[in-house]
């Protein structure tokens, strides 16, 4: 356990230094985006890729796999093209920048009425505006006298914060004994308590993250999930509620310049259906490598499988709302269960073997065990 700690902090040094290279590179070496600039930073993007390839335990592997390989090289791709979250004017200063490119953070912005985004980027023949720390754009369904402004309105929502995320660690307790009985479980309710565990901990850990940095920082940051068991339909759970990180960094990444390219070949419509299905695949792609990296058994397709349908059917979903026009629309307490039983059957169909396959269950307690006695016994 030692020698995998000291493997993790060495790779995490390693990407401090890239990232204060990148951010050199790309504030006063070449602060506008052109081939020099990316021959330049693209060489980490693959670095970042293999770097947790060298982690072999299931807690530091997973963790670093999502922040470093996907993250952080999604982040840093935008910033060699001169859009994104790292992209500001002035320039975010390194201490802003490093872990806003490597951690699962989003400033949280606000926008005042009458005011203009500036710096408005061009890609093909639409236009875009960088995310930066004094811009955001607030989803057009929202109006902006329902901002919150007053200290008091942001206390009482982080007090329900703390109290539903100790609710949270609360049950993943219970789960930790439950699973001391599991032989008396019945599969599938196993593997729900899985889909529990998995939702309660990645919450957890990116809540945890996101204080202390902005603790730290004194930056308030976006929460990472917004109560996706809430969710009325696919469209909200996968655009709205489920890991927003994720859903941050793929929107600009693929989304976006996907859509764009495909408005040139085909109709509105189909172009976003295109653009939806190439952004599960490429999520699909990236679970496949994460999953790679804490199991080391070869990607069998399913997880990626999982990801296209639900690509598909959501793009069908967007579809279909859109030549309904809002004409019929069914009641949140039926269209929500039916998208949360859509989302956990495909999920103990298609993307929970694999893990088993691999043991993660079993490896990663006996790894939270070890940890416990080498924290016990001091040896860190």
């Amino acid at each position: 356990m030692e020698g995998e700690i000291r493997n993790f902090v060495t790779i995490w040094a390693i990407v401090v230094a890239s990232l204060c290279y990148c951010h050199t590179i790309g504030t006063y070496v070449f602060p506008k985006p052109n081939l020099a600039r990316a021959f330049a930073i693209l060489p980490i993007v693959c670095l970042f890729f293999v770097l947790p390839l060298n982690l072999t335990s299931i807690t530091l592997g997973a963790i670093s796999s999502f922040f470093i390989s996907w993250l952080a090289s999604f982040k840093i791709i935008l910033f060699t093209l001169g859009i994104g979250p790292l992209v500001t004017s002035p320039p975010l200063p390194l201490l802003t920048f490093i872990p806003l490119a490597c951690l699962p953070i989003k400033v949280r912005n606000r926008v005042r009425c009458g005011s203009k985004p500036k710096h408005v980027k061009r890609f093909g023949s639409k236009t875009f505006v960088p995310e930066s720390p004094e811009i955001s754009v607030k989803p057009r369904t929202q109006s902006y006298e329902h901002l919150e402004t007053s200290e008091d309105s942001s206390l009482k929502k982080a007090h329900k914060f703390s109290i539903n995320h100790f609710a949270k660690l609360v049950l993943l307790t219970i789960l930790f004994r439950v699973y001391k009985y599991q032989e008396f479980i019945h599969f599938y309710m196993r593997l729900f308590f899985y889909s529990l565990h998995i939702y309660f901990i990645l919450e957890l850990s990116l809540v945890a993250v996101g204080s202390v940095v902005g603790t730290i920082s004194g930056i308030e940051l976006d929460p990472p999930f917004d109560e996706p068991h809430l969710s009325t339909s696919l469209q909200d759970f996968w655009g709205r509620r489920w890991n927003l990180m994720v859903t941050n960094i793929l929107r600009p990444t693929v989304y976006d310049p996907v859509k764009v390219v495909l408005s040139r070949l085909m109709s509105g419509r189909w172009a976003q259906f295109g653009a939806v299905v190439v952004t599960f695949f490429v999520s699909g792609i990236m679970h496949e490598l994460v999953f790679f990296n804490i199991g080391r058994l070869e990607p069998s397709g399913e997880v990626l499988c999982f990801f296209l349908l639900h690509g598909v059917c959501l793009g069908l979903e967007i579809w279909i709302k859109k030549k309904l026009d809002g004409k019929f629309r069914l009641p949140g307490f039926v269209s929500g269960p039916l998208a949360m039983s859509f989302v956990m059957v495909t999920s103990f169909w298609l993307f929970f073997p694999p893990m088993l396959r691999s043991k993660v269950d079993y490896k990663s307690c006996n790894e939270y065990l070890a940890m416990i006695e080498t924290i016990k016994h001091q040896k860190l």
